[in-house]
Parts: C-alpha cells; structure tokens; sequence
C-alpha cells in the first residue's frame, strides 16, 4: 500500500471551501503543520471563537477527505480557536462567576479515568528549560526500575523530545494487531515519545489542541501493559500540556526539578503552585546541578549557588528529594545514550537519583496521597 504524503493531503483539503466560499481552506492558510504517522494524520483547522460552530461542518469534511485516501487510516482534525488578549473562554467565565457568588462551589471538569496497566503516573516538571529535567526524569525511571518495580517513561515534551537520544533510541515503534502502540524499550523500561513519530531536525508546530490530542493518545493508544510506574518528563512551563495531564491521567504526584539560582527557583515556585492548584500532590522537589564536583582534583564548586530548591522546599512545605551534582560522567553517558543509572549502578551519581526514586515511592505511598483522578478547579 502506498505511503500518503503531504502533497496528497493538501490536495485533497483544497477541495474543502473556506467560509468565505471562494476559496479553500488550504489558499486561506487555515492549515496547521501537517503530521503524518504509522498511516495517522494529524493536523488543526484555525478558526476564530465566534465562527467556532459555522467551521465545525468543514472541519469534518476535511477529517473524511483525508481519511477517504489510500494509506490513511485515520485523521484527527481539530479547530484551533484564538481569542483576542484579555478575553475568557465560556468555562472559565462561568468559573469566574460562580466564584463570585457567596457560597457557589468552584467548577470541576470531569474526574480522569484510570489507564489500565498503570499503577501509579508520576509527571517530571520544571518551571523553565534547561534545568536537566529530562535527564533526572530518564534516571528517576531507572531508579525506580532499579527498587525492583516495572517501570515506563513517557516523554511528554512534544516540542522538544529529548528521551530518546537520552535512553539511545531511535526507529519507529510498531503498531499491535488491536492497533494500539508498542512502546520502545531501553534498559527495561517502556519507552514512548514524540521523537520516534517524527524526524530529530523536524519542529512541532502545533497549537495547543494538537498537543492535547497527542499527548492523550500517547497516554490511552500505547501498550503499558503492567507498569507499576509510569514517569512522564513533561514539556517545562505550566501550559496546556500540564494541563492535559491533569485532566487525562490519574497523577499519583508530580516531582520538580530546579537549579538553585533564584531564577530558576521562581519558575520552580510557579510549576509546584500549578499542580497544586489542579490538586495534584507534589512529591518534591529535585535540585539539580547543584554542585561542580571536580573530576581531577575532586574540589567542589557551587557555580549557581548552592542549597535553593532545599530552602525552598522547606519553605513549601514540600519534600526534598535530593542534590545532583553537576558532573562529567552525568553529561557524558546522557549524551551517549546510555544513563549514569544504568550503566554504572554502583556510582555514587547512580546511588543518588535511586535515594531518589525511594523517596518519591515513599510519597506516593503515603496515607492519603493516592487518590483516583485530579480536578480542575475553575476559580
């Protein structure tokens, strides 16, 4: 059967009319990014939020436009609606109001069904990037791997997925009888990302509706089949994917990851209030990069200070988790593929991320801070 191109899709949507009936959607350049994997095509209609109805009809000629060529299985279309600065969607207006009522209950989405095969989901966060939250992620995973519990990681950064160079991966995963994706494995992991669907040079320029379709496929489309624990490095900020996985997954908690510099400990701050306000339990926090150990010498150095995420910690009323030093060996076997945890399991490095991994499952098993799905509360 032959391979669907881009050519093959956008000629087929210039036959769909834009709302202004003279041309199509694909002149008006309407037309996302075009996304095509395992004979799945992925792609968002923009759309203004008062013609959100009138595009509904044209967005589904599309979807069967597409799905109707040969080597498609098939589409998953959205409408990307913009609001202009300032203005609220329907649900967060109505939260709004009720908040302001006396004695009116905050607005809930709907709880989050459980994911067979997955007992506890723990998401890796950080306010910002370039704090080595996708390298304590992938370690964190093989240390929990490493206390004997089967374990999985689900590099959530769609923008920039990263796991995969880190764990040594690279093909494309292969699709079950029961068309759900088998994931990838590395060091006896279960290993799911972004970066096998497409090429490593290639950008995701998606909006925000596109990351929440992929994300909740690679979450509810994937064989994880008996996984004690499933680690999610999440893309840095507090956006929609964030967002998403509080709405699609039953978080058993999330861990923070920052370096101790002021900075990064502001966006910390900001990423831990998120999960909070979305009633996800914050396991921790991680401070990472927090020493230079000197690999000649053996002197130490705090190049971005030293002791900010513990104070901070302290300060939260949150756990603690562990320093990780800044350190050749770290950076070397991350960027061979090969992590520190599972190469050299006798390292001290290696002792400090399973130290860890035992006290997130120390968190997690805590009374009382299981719980079957988070809320979303619209104040």
């Amino acid at each position: 059967m032959a391979s669907v191109t881009r050519a093959d899709i956008l000629a087929a949507l210039k036959s769909i009319a834009a709302p202004d009936g003279r041309s199509s959607i694909v002149e008006q350049g309407l037309v996302s990014e075009i996304v095509i994997a395992n004979r799945k095509v992925y792609f968002a209609i923009s759309a203004s939020p008062d013609r959100a109805a009138e595009m509904e009809p044209i967005r589904k000629a599309a979807e069967a436009a597409v799905k109707a060529l040969e080597g498609v299985e098939s589409a998953n279309v959205a409408l990307t609606a913009e609001r202009a600065p300032g203005s609220q969607s329907p649900s967060a207006a109505a939260g709004s109001e009720g908040a302001g009522r006396t004695g009116a209950a905050p607005r809930t989405a709907a709880r989050s069904a459980a994911i067979p095969g997955i007992r506890h989901i723990v998401a890796v966060a950080s306010g910002k990037g370039g704090v080595g939250k996708s390298t304590t992620a992938v370690n964190l995973a093989l240390g929990l791997k490493a206390l004997g519990l089967k374990a999985g990681i689900l590099d959530a950064d769609v923008y920039g997925p990263s796991v995969p160079r880190l764990v040594g991966l690279s093909g494309k995963p292969q699709v079950m009888p029961d068309r759900r994706i088998k994931p990838m494995s590395a060091f006896g992991l279960k290993v799911m990302s972004m970066g096998f669907l497409i090429d490593e040079g290639t950008p995701v320029v998606w909006r925000a509706p596109m990351v929440m379709q992929a994300l909740t496929q690679m979450l509810r489309e994937v064989a994880w089949d008996d996984l004690d624990i499933l680690v999610v490095d999440m893309p840095p900020g507090t956006g929609d994917a964030q967002l998403t996985l509080a709405q699609q997954a039953p978080l058993s908690g999330a861990v923070i990851v920052s370096t101790p510099q002021d900075l990064a400990l502001i966006d910390a701050r900001k990423g831990l209030a998120m999960f909070r306000q979305v009633n996800v339990p914050v396991l921790g926090i991680v401070e990472n990069m927090s020493y230079f150990l000197c690999p000649s010498c053996g002197t130490r150095s705090d190049i971005f200070g030293h002791g900010g995420a513990r104070e901070e910690a302290e300060r939260l009323g949150v756990t603690f988790l562990g320093e990780v030093p800044l350190h050749m060996t770290i950076r070397e076997t991350s960027d061979r593929g090969q992590p520190v945890t599972a190469v050299a399991p006798d390292s001290p490095h290696a002792d400090i991320y399973r130290d860890i991994a035992r006290k997130v499952m120390e968190g997690i098993e805590e009374p009382g801070a299981r719980r079957a799905a988070p809320r979303i509360v619209m104040e």
